[in-house]
């Protein structure tokens, strides 16, 4: 009895176990493998879970004899559970220190069967993501540090300046000092120039008062002379033009004749007419005028009818 007691207690402590590892004896399940360059402490019985849930656990791990020396890790898996080509099984840890396996199922459009290799992905650490985050940090912290060094350095270079104009600026006293007292000498000799010039201007002024006057007086004088010509020549430009005006009123010259008479108007009217009749006759009868020798008056006057006739004979046969 007791030896069929420990038997059954010690099967009951191999299900038991089991049992909290996660291994369902009740369930059937499906084998699939994934490879990993790292499993970073992955143990058998770790969980494997979608979504959260606890769908599998880790069955077995070896090492693949390659170049990488990659890890071979066999799931089992909920045979319920339908994995497609989409699938990756990510390692993953917990905050604690310990893995598991989540699978992104994702869009089935070919199943996987059991037995098969899914795709596989090591999920970044805590620390991973730190270290990308702190290196734009630190580059940017490097930056402003030079930055800031540049900055130190101008502040040093303007703090000598400084330094320098201070020391300048003291001296400046001392020589505006001395500036004022020649100013203020040299503005005595001129204060006393100025006032010996200002006598002699004075002093000449008075003296050029009768220049001054007399020179007024003869420029009016002057003015007047200039004047007194002008009106004597204006005078004299009328009385030619007065006695060139009476002169053709009198009417015994050529040009009073052409303003009174129109005899000359008359004529050159009749000069007009006549050229004109000319050059009719000239337009008209060319070969009057053209000839070796010219024609005779008589043979003008037959030439003269027998145009007629023809314009006659024309007129009738229209």
């Amino acid at each position: 009895m007791v030896g069929i007691f420990a038997a059954v207690a010690i099967v009951l402590l191999y299900f038991g176990f089991n049992f909290l590892k996660g291994i369902d004896f009740f369930a059937t399940t499906s084998k699939y493998y994934a490879i990993y360059e790292n499993v970073d402490n992955l143990q058998v019985s770790n969980p494997v879970r979608v979504s959260g849930f606890a769908a599998g656990r880790v069955s077995d791990i070896r090492i693949i004899n390659n170049e990488k020396h990659s890890v071979l890790v066999e799931i089992d898996i909920d045979s319920k559970i339908q994995l497609g080509d989409s699938t990756k099984a990510i390692l993953d840890g917990e905050l604690l220190g310990s893995k598991y396996i989540l699978l992104q199922i994702g869009k089935v459009n070919t199943p996987v069967k059991p037995g098969d290799t899914i795709r596989s992905e090591a999920a970044k650490g805590m620390f991973d993501v730190l270290t990308e985050t702190a290196q734009p940090v630190a580059g940017n912290l490097q930056s402003t540090l030079r930055k800031f060094d540049v900055a130190i350095e101008g502040l040093t270079r303007n703090s000598q300046r400084l330094d320098s104009i201070f020391a300048k600026l003291q001296k400046t006293p001392d020589i505006l000092n001395m500036t004022l007292r020649n100013a203020n000498g040299k503005i005595d000799v001129l204060a006393t120039s100025f006032t010996d010039v200002s006598t002699n201007l004075s002093t000449t002024l008075t003296e050029l008062r009768p220049v001054i006057k007399n020179f007024g007086t003869l420029s009016d004088t002057l003015k007047r002379m200039q004047l007194n010509k002008t009106i004597a020549k204006t005078q004299q430009t009328l009385t030619s033009l007065n006695e060139t005006l009476a002169k053709l009123k009198k009417g015994d010259n050529t040009v009073s004749r052409l303003m009174t008479e129109d005899s000359l108007y008359v004529n050159l009217n009749r000069l007009i007419q006549r050229l004109d009749t000319l050059a009719k006759n000239f337009n008209n009868n060319p070969k009057h005028f053209l000839g070796p020798l010219g024609k005779s008056s008589n043979k003008i006057q037959r030439d003269r009818k027998r145009d007629a006739e023809k314009n006659k004979n024309a007129a009738k046969k229209k």
